[in-house]
């Protein structure tokens, strides 16, 4: 959780908003590979890549 205060911290400080979108766009297509990797949708989600 460090990690995260940390990050928060350097956006606030340095008004680096833009940065958060992104960085929550890159999680969620993180979370569906792993976790479409291994199941019945997977074919569907390697169409869009």
């Amino acid at each position: 959780m460090d990690f995260l205060k940390d990050l928060w911290m350097f956006m606030r400080e340095r008004k680096k908003f833009w940065l958060a979108p992104l960085i929550l766009i890159l999680l969620i297509l993180g979370l569906v590979i792993v976790f479409g990797g291994g199941s019945a949708i997977a074919p569907f989600i390697y169409t869009l890549f």
